[in-house]
């Protein structure tokens, strides 16, 4: 009788959850180890963590293995950004083309709902409560503490992956000790503080429900997408310290909301007792995690565990989710009799999904820089009006960078390198017309964008 294939997966999160349904698929009994205790048991309400926002690569990821509709039930579509000036005037910029959108679906929702996936549909036996303290990663072993009871424990399996996160336990205690292991770990300047918008008494949104706000305010931002209770997950972006504008002045309920009166009057309107709630969400730190090679012996980093980035772009998940779609064609091609050949899938993965993971956190960066900062310029949303009719006119010529990240399955290195390039022609094009506010839409100004493009 032929051997049970066995694997370990560290981390119950969204990446380890769905990769549990995918090996199942491929005949493996998956055990997860998950440190902290089942979310389900807690009360998960709305807004307890940045919302995610969920597009193209991630939807394929989850329908490839028929579990999208599960999913659908708890997502809202966004069509656009509309953003709030400090008049309170509103200007809508949509994400793609008619009908397109990105979906927002509270973490806490969606990993509830991947936990059951893992254990429905991937018969994955999860087990809380249970830290990772060590791996052997060329045997396969993973060793572990119950946090309940304080004792340890070690698993072994034909392969295991770490989806465990930015602060991965394995990368940290295992990969980390590796000969010629790369890994660096920065913060940006910026953190962000939670707010949670409630509904209206009635149980209806505060604003237009189908789309994701954002009061653009150059150094800083404040965002918010919509939950299926009627409320908002708003967060404030902002520098931990120095500027005029940073989380180290606002301290006191007056500072708060001296702050909010002055910087997002029509938000203040709707929330003014946002000062009595400033402390309902710590304020936390972001930064990059970047490491090299992704794999070890029997052992592989997935989702943030390998390339966890800022939320700007609304890929972390997506491109998590992405990482298990790659591992599952390679699983396709070095197959045979029913057994993969995990020393060619490894290290084939972690070469060429690398590049991507670093596209991902560039992309991320200057997607930041759009949101607060650009998305508020005239220059910037008229160059975006042109780049949208030029791409209609000639779709096989151009794709805005952020259709190429959001709606297609462009890896993201060369999406990244496609709209550098766009990105310049746009810049030439701006600067060689005088009057572009009247002629944008002509025929000359898409001819010489043409002319541009074929060069």
């Amino acid at each position: 009788m032929e051997k049970e294939k066995k694997a370990i997966i560290v981390g119950a999160g969204l990446v380890g959850s769905l990769w549990a349904v995918y090996l199942s698929k491929a005949g493996y009994k998956v055990t997860i180890y998950e440190a902290r205790p089942d979310i389900r048991n807690a009360d998960i309400s709305a807004g307890k963590s940045i919302n995610l926002a969920l597009s193209t690569r991630g939807w394929k990821a989850l329908d490839t293995v028929g579990v999208g509709d599960i999913i659908r039930e708890i997502a809202i579509p966004m069509y656009g950004r509309t953003m709030h000036d400090m008049e309170g005037n509103l200007t809508f910029q949509p994400y793609g083309k008619e009908g397109q959108a990105i979906y927002s679906v509270s973490r806490g929702g969606i990993n509830a709902k991947m936990m059951d996936i893992a254990e429905q549909e991937g018969n994955a036996e999860i087990h809380y409560n249970t830290k990772c303290v060590g791996a052997d990663l060329e045997k396969g072993i993973v060793y572990l503490k119950n946090k309940e009871t304080g004792e340890r424990l070690e698993d072994q399996a034909d392969i295991v992956f770490a989806a465990d996160g930015a602060f991965s336990a394995v990368r940290y205690k295992a990969f980390q000790k590796q000969d010629r292991f790369n890994f660096s770990q920065t913060y940006i300047e910026d953190g962000y503080r939670e707010i949670l918008l409630p509904a209206n008494e009635d149980g209806s949104y505060k604003l237009e429900k189908n789309t994701l706000h954002i009061w653009p305010r150059g150094r800083f931002m404040l965002i918010a997408l919509p939950n299926e209770d009627g409320s908002f997950t708003c967060t404030l972006f902002m520098p931990h310290e120095g500027g005029e504008h940073s989380f180290d002045k606002v301290n006191t309920k007056e500072e708060v909301d001296r702050f909010f009166k002055e910087t997002f009057p029509d938000f203040y309107e709707l929330m003014p007792d946002i000062a009595d709630h400033w402390e309902d969400h710590p304020l936390s730190s972001l930064a990059i995690m970047r490491s090299y090679p992704w794999n070890y012996g029997k052992t592989a980093l997935i989702g943030d565990a390998a390339h966890a980035t800022v939320p700007f772009y609304g890929q972390g998940m997506n491109g998590g989710f992405e990482d298990c779609t790659v591992l599952w064609e390679l699983m396709q091609k070095y197959t045979e009799n029913g057994k993969e050949n995990w020393e060619k899938i490894l290290p084939e993965y972690s070469k060429i999904r690398k590049p991507d993971g670093d596209a991902l956190q560039d992309l991320s960066l200057y997607n930041y820089y759009v949101m607060r900062d650009y998305v508020a310029d005239p220059k910037f949303l008229l160059q975006k009006k042109i780049e949208a009719k030029f791409s209609e006119l000639y779709p096989n010529k151009w794709i805005p960078l952020y259709s190429q990240v959001t709606f297609s399955h462009i890896p993201y290195h060369k999406a990244l390198e496609a709209g550098k390039r766009q990105t310049k022609i746009m810049k030439e094009i701006m600067a060689s017309f005088e009057n572009i506010e009247e002629v944008w839409d002509t025929k000359e100004v898409m001819d010489a964008i043409l002319e541009k493009t074929e060069k």
